[in-house]
């Protein structure tokens, strides 16, 4: 396949997971991909998160979170899900698309409570590294797709 595949990354809230996924596959594949990111129940970005990716030379300050109903009109080739309620809920998407789950922790729920902001980010870099790890492997996810 020339052409780049459309691949949306879906969460609930379309704050952590989905914006960090598309922050990188934007950094990492954007030769190749043209990545999206979407919720089923939108909020807002997690300030966080956006510090976290700020930390390795990935902004998002410019991203947004969106509804799936936003990118209704976009013919997307792959659906990752990045959180098993958006992997349970995910809807059915018209044509042929291939469907992948990568479900990584809550960094927003892994931190909650945490009164040392160090520490509450630690978590944040975890899944930042875990998702980092997925989207570099994610070509040759979309190749064996292809087989």
């Amino acid at each position: 396949m020339d052409e780049k595949r459309k691949v949306l990354f879906l969460c609930t809230g379309n704050s952590c997971r989905s914006q960090m996924a598309e922050g990188w596959a934007r950094h990492l594949l954007g030769e190749s991909v043209d990545p999206y990111s979407a919720g089923t129940a939108p909020g807002r970005v997690d300030p966080r998160a956006v510090r976290v990716m700020a930390e390795v030379g990935v902004d998002l300050t410019r991203h947004r979170s969106k509804h799936l109903d936003d990118l209704a009109d976009v013919p997307f080739d792959v659906v990752v899900t990045v959180c098993d309620h958006a992997n349970d809920n995910c809807p059915v998407f018209p044509g042929a698309v291939d469907r992948i789950h990568a479900g990584f922790d809550d960094p927003p729920r892994l931190a909650a409570g945490e009164p040392d902001e160090d520490r509450a980010l630690s978590a944040y870099r975890r899944v930042r590294g875990e998702i980092r790890t997925f989207v570099e492997a994610l070509p040759a996810r979309l190749q064996e797709l292809d087989r």
